[in-house]
């Protein structure tokens, strides 16, 4: 089966270009101008988003908190915009990924792959439950609960627990976190790793009251056993 790349962008040139690129590449494409008419084809279940920031009405940044709240697939951000606040805003709304215009056609697509790779393989892991005490992490459905109540959070937090969690009791710089959950080819900053786990400790602190990350000064971060 043919994965499926959603293209949201106002300018026509671009989706067209893309759409002829990615097509020769035997993706399924499907384009959209606007935030009302990409939230019209999330049922389709892309497995990459590809998506301005600057678009007219919603803009990217809103529309992507949007999609999270229906899927989880890889969202790339392409854009004009290039300051560090710009790429750390784009990756704390939900983002996986920032390119800025002008690009590569092949570089897009070889970020475009090595998403779809790392999909699969946390799809093909052997661990389907983690646990730590009473909370529980699935990797199949990528929820997390405390007892009863689910604990809502974004892709790249869960993410961020899941690898923590995975190798708990194990001691990570934020360069490492970074290279391990958004990918040695991914645009950006380790720095967005501290604000990552600032507002995963406050949801489950309010969840299950207690902390579950533990601050290695001068070193870095790990989940305690």
């Amino acid at each position: 089966m043919r994965h499926k790349i959603l293209i949201v962008d106002d300018e026509a040139m671009i989706t067209e270009l893309l759409s002829d690129h990615l097509g020769d590449e035997g993706y399924e494409i499907y384009t959209a101008s606007s935030a009302e008419h990409a939230l019209q084809l999330l049922p389709k279940e892309p497995d990459v988003v590809i998506l301005d920031i600057n678009m007219p009405g919603t803009d990217g940044l809103e529309l992507c908190k949007n999609i999270r709240e229906h899927i989880f697939c890889p969202i790339i951000f392409l854009t004009a915009r290039i300051t560090e606040q710009d790429k750390i805003n784009g990756l704390q709304y939900g983002g996986d990924d920032y390119i800025t215009k002008p690009f590569s056609l092949k570089e897009l697509s070889a970020r475009i792959s090595a998403h779809l790779r790392r999909d699969e393989r946390a799809r093909c892991g052997a661990a389907s439950v983690l646990t730590s005490g009473e909370l529980l992490v699935s990797l199949s459905s990528r929820r997390i609960f405390y007892k009863n109540t689910e604990i809502e959070c974004s892709k790249k937090e869960f993410d961020l627990i899941a690898f923590l969690l995975t190798n708990a009791g194990q001691v990570f710089d934020r360069e490492r976190i970074y290279e391990c959950v958004w990918g040695c080819d991914a645009e950006g900053s380790a720095d967005v790793i501290k604000e990552h786990i600032r507002k995963i400790r406050a949801k489950l602190c309010e969840a299950a009251g207690e902390e579950y990350i533990e601050t290695v000064w001068g070193v870095g971060y790990k989940w305690k056993r």
